[in-house]
């Protein structure tokens, strides 16, 4: 039986992962942090008593910060195939914790590396490099393309991409690198805009909130769906020989596109009126099923408007991805495309609420009884 370690199995990308691999007959072992809180969300649909004799999933608590820890794990659980995943991924984020982004994105990787290298075993290693690392270089981008990084997340990624190059090219170790273009789901964290964008319509549509706000609307995005993305991971590691590839759709969008179409699929037609800080998203029209009795959603209404706290100190404006190698030489194409991606994400956001809703509606009753 083959087997695999991952770390960040815990996010969008590892989830999916671990029930790819799963699916395929490995054993996999995550690696996830210890937490006062459960953090296991993305996972528990696939997660098993770790005593049943059929139990094929592990995990182990950890962090990426502690090498020491990372060394046993890689000597104590043998893995085939190694899919480092885990970072400080938020963009944003980064520039407001640039050091602990650098420890744990950059740094982070070389000691998974040297981990590797010290144990001895024999493994193959993926790395998730990232579109960001192209930041201002002109679009299409592609794996000649220089790295011109705009943050402490991309300079990060850019660090790691290159030690990854380096254990390769120094010490033999079968280590790719996969520079994934932005790729979303009903799991992408809550924080990232196209699932802020996606649960903040439900909650608009279902009364909830009054307003989303947003930053950058011209930003341009290469934007796949996070499962069609998981399996040019595996493809990468299965190759007589590692190498670097571009994961992309070819397709880009517009953050406001993504937004106008998002809220068509929740029945609302949006106008863009206004410019730079002051443009605003209002109300054209919306499905009259939505009004009453879910929300007050009236004609004229400004629901979308810009945040300046939401833009970056330096900003990655045109991003799309030439994903030619991988499609030679991996076989690999994206299968889900923009329009059926924002209208999955926002059905399972649509669905989440309602469900939620039915589920207080029931305790209200109760509670209601009871009196």
């Amino acid at each position: 039986m083959r087997r695999a370690l991952i770390t960040g199995i815990t996010g969008q990308d590892g989830s999916y992962l671990a029930e790819f691999l799963l699916e395929k007959g490995y054993e996999v072992h995550g690696l996830i942090r210890r937490s006062s809180t459960f953090n296991t969300d993305r996972i528990d649909h696939i997660y098993t008593d770790p005593h049943d004799p059929k139990s094929k999933l592990f995990l182990h608590y950890g962090d990426i910060t502690d090498s020491g820890q990372l060394t046993n794990l890689i000597y104590n659980t043998q893995p085939d195939e190694i899919y480092h995943l885990a970072a400080q991924s938020h963009v944003r984020v980064s520039f407001d914790m640039p050091e602990f982004t650098g420890d744990v994105t950059a740094i982070g990787t070389t000691r998974l590396l040297e981990s590797i290298r010290r144990s001895g075993i024999k493994t193959r290693f993926y790395q998730a490099s990232s579109s960001e690392m192209f930041g201002e270089s002109p679009p299409p981008q592609n794996e000649e393309t220089p790295f011109r990084p705009r943050s402490p997340y991309a300079s990060a990624k850019v660090y790691a991409y290159w030690m990854a190059r380096n254990y390769r090219e120094g010490y033999g170790m079968f280590a790719c690198n996969g520079i994934l273009f932005n790729h979303e789901s009903p799991r992408r964290g809550e924080t990232f805009v196209t699932r802020k964008v996606t649960r903040a319509l439900a909650r608009i549509k279902y009364g909830l909130e009054k307003k989303l706000y947003l930053g950058n609307l011209e930003a341009r995005r290469d934007w796949g769906y996070a499962p069609d993305f998981i399996e040019a991971m595996w493809l990468m590691l299965q190759q007589d020989r590692p190498d670097d590839y571009v994961i992309a759709t070819g397709e880009t969008h517009s953050v406001r596109e993504f937004v106008s179409l998002a809220f068509s699929y929740a029945g609302i037609e949006l106008e863009w009126v206004g410019s730079g800080p002051n443009e605003k998203g209002v109300i054209k029209s919306y499905a009259s099923s939505l009004n009453p009795p879910t929300s007050n959603l009236r004609i004229g209404d400004a629901i979308i408007e810009i945040d300046p706290r939401y833009f970056r100190p330096l900003e990655v404006e045109f991003l799309q991805g030439d994903a030619s190698k991988a499609r030679k030489r991996l076989g690999w194409e994206p299968r889900v495309k923009f329009s059926e991606l924002v209208k999955i994400m926002v059905e399972a956001d649509l669905k989440n609420l309602e469900e939620m809703k039915q589920c207080q509606d029931v305790i209200r009753k109760l509670s209601n009884n009871k009196k």
